[in-house]
């Protein structure tokens, strides 16, 4: 199970597999929108479906917070691509 969690200092949404960070998705706020930077995975937890849980959990997260977002991690990008649920999200192309 991963848990997944913002980290607002840090600027990134962090999944934790019990006490080992197993990966990030770092972004940078601004009012009203949320460019997502980066995702990565830990090498131990590749494969395994953590980068699109965290993707998912942040795109929720912003939606549920009203912001739009700008998308310039390649990984995000296709994450939206393949679930156009999120697509709606998405401010600037």
């Amino acid at each position: 199970m991963l848990a997944v969690k913002d980290n607002p200092e840090a600027q990134r949404y962090e999944g934790w597999a019990g006490p080992d960070l197993a990966g990030v998705v770092d972004y940078h706020l601004q009012p009203g929108l949320m460019t997502i930077l980066h995702t990565e995975v830990a090498r131990d937890f590749e494969g395994k479906g953590v980068g699109s849980l965290l993707v998912a959990r942040a795109l929720d997260d912003v939606r549920a917070r009203g912001l739009k977002v700008l998308v310039v991690c390649p990984f995000v990008r296709a994450y939206i691509q393949r679930h156009p649920e999120y697509a709606d999200l998405v401010g600037i192309a």
